[in-house]
């Protein structure tokens, strides 16, 4: 088989990567092919869904063209810094251009040991590699910058962690795996000019408009700093909980990257967290802009030999930028904001009344994600309101909330449908409902039954869509069906 390779990456020094070749399974099987994003990128849907195809995404066959690698990096995991991170099971095939330009990394995830796997068999298991796909899937559906999923293979052979589980090897699409971490790696080495090469390649790669400025690593700074600012606010617009924002796991691009332990919050809690190795909280939904904007400044003290001559004037430099995070995200989640609410134009108390109903959100327990959704058909009509108000364990904490929102919505000159249409294309009806899939996980791994997980993934696809036949997968758990912790599965 051949795909359509242009390897850059792998054109880099020696020290940026390692050649490594995936490992042969024993029975690769595809599960699923994103045909959507296969025909994107330009490759041939029916032919990586054959026998042929299932070498290849199991990594037993290289395509022609391939030059696979695992990518070094370093990274601050929970706050401490790890020096030598790395690819540990992951291998990139190399780069494609798709049909709309962009260049795209492909990676399978699970598919072996490399130099960098610390001790690890470089194994996934299927739940893992389902999870991220159903949850990079519906990310991309709902709007927010993500990696993809190409495809899932199951490998007929069993991987052993807390128990044996079914092997298998996902196939990820990202703009790049260039990550914070990357640049840590080369900065603790005193490595000046694999970070200069480093920076220019992704300001290159991912931010051509700014090429040219004669700083690119200030330039490339600044591009980050602006793209995790506005990837956070999404985020938090669709109630994402992270669960691992590690350095390593922030990427340059813009793309949220590793899908382990995220989970969506089901009643609003900006304390909540779901990570079982997330023990103090630390990414959890509420503190995901703080950490951002504390990841940026470790990636502006990679870059700090490079961006001025001088330690004070690069410090200066450095500090500027990382500290501007703080009102590009606020300016980036007073969009998000807005728009859930159904305003159209900008007035000073918008961010207060957001704050006052995320706090009896909160208070009362309600599910983000319905309450939203339902708030689109009080916009349309109060009549409404009394569903809406159904879901707070006190309705007159809505009630009251709901008097200073029409004030504000009557000083708009929308007609009430529009303004219900608009909110329905940003108020999702699905969210990848985390009991949803535990639910798909078990059947897959007990039974060896996708359907759940194709299930999900179809109706995921329009997340925005009210779907009546498929509305049970957007209501909210039972509370013997609620998820507290999720796993990385490594």
């Amino acid at each position: 088989m051949k795909l359509p390779f242009d390897n850059t990456y792998a054109r880099l020094p020696d020290r940026f990567h390692a050649r490594v070749s995936p490992a042969r399974v024993r029975a690769p099987r595809v599960v699923k092919v994103n045909r959507a994003l296969a025909e994107v990128l330009g490759l041939d849907a029916e032919q990586l869904a054959s026998p042929e195809g299932a070498e290849v995404l199991a990594g037993n066959t290289l395509a022609e063209g391939a030059e696979p690698i695992a990518l070094a990096y370093a990274g601050h995991q929970f706050g401490s810094f790890v020096s030598q991170l790395g690819d540990g099971r992951a291998i990139l095939l190399g780069e494609v251009v798709g049909r709309d330009g962009k260049r795209r990394d492909l990676q399978l995830k699970g598919a072996g040991r490399t130099p960098f796997s610390r001790g690890g068999d470089g194994r996934a298991a299927l739940g893992p590699v389902l999870r991220e796909y159903v949850v990079s899937e519906a990310m991309a559906a709902l709007g927010v910058p993500t990696t993809r999923a190409l495809a899932a293979v199951t490998t007929g052979e069993p991987v052993y962690r807390e128990e044996v589980l079914p092997g298998a090897v996902l196939t990820r699409v990202a703009a790049s795996h260039i990550r914070v971490g990357t640049f840590q790696f080369f900065a603790v080495r005193d490595d000046r000019e694999a970070l200069a090469t480093l920076a220019s390649y992704a300001l290159a790669r991912h931010y051509p408009e700014a090429v040219g400025s004669g700083n690119d690593a200030l330039a490339l700074l600044e591009r980050v700093v602006e793209a995790q600012a506005s990837l956070v606010a999404r985020w938090l617009g669709v109630g994402f909980v992270h669960g691992v924002m590690n350095t390593d796991n922030t990427s340059i691009s813009g793309e949220t990257i590793d899908y382990g332990p995220c989970a969506f919050l089901d009643e609003y809690d900006p304390a909540k967290k779901f990570s079982s190795i997330d023990r103090g909280g630390r990414y959890a939904f509420g503190n995901q802009p703080r950490i951002a904007q504390w990841n940026m400044a470790r990636l502006a003290e990679a870059l700090l030999p490079l961006l001025a001559e001088g330690e004070e004037e690069a410090i200066r430099l450095a500090t500027e930028r990382v500290e501007r995070f703080s009102a590009l995200f606020v300016a980036a989640h007073a969009r998000v904001l807005r728009a859930k609410l159904g305003f159209a134009r900008e007035e000073e108390t918008d961010l207060a009344l957001a704050a006052d109903l995320l706090e009896r959100l909160a208070s009362n327990g309600v599910d983000y994600t319905v309450f939203f959704r339902r708030l689109c058909a009080s916009a349309a009509d109060s009549s409404a309101d009394a569903q809406v108000a159904s879901l707070f364990a006190e309705p007159g904490a809505f009630r009251d909330w709901a008097e200073s929102w029409r004030r504000r919505l009557a000083r708009e000159e929308v007609t009430a449908e529009a303004r219900a249409s608009a909110m329905r294309l940003v108020n999702p009806a699905f969210i990848p409902r985390n009991h949803r899939i535990e639910a798909l996980i078990q059947a897959a791994i007990l039974r060896d039954d996708f359907e759940p997980f194709e299930t999900l993934v179809r109706v995921l696809e329009r997340p925005y869509d009210d779907q009546p036949e498929n509305a049970q997968l957007g209501e909210p758990p039972q509370l013997d069906e609620r998820v507290q912790y999720t796993f990385c599965g490594t």
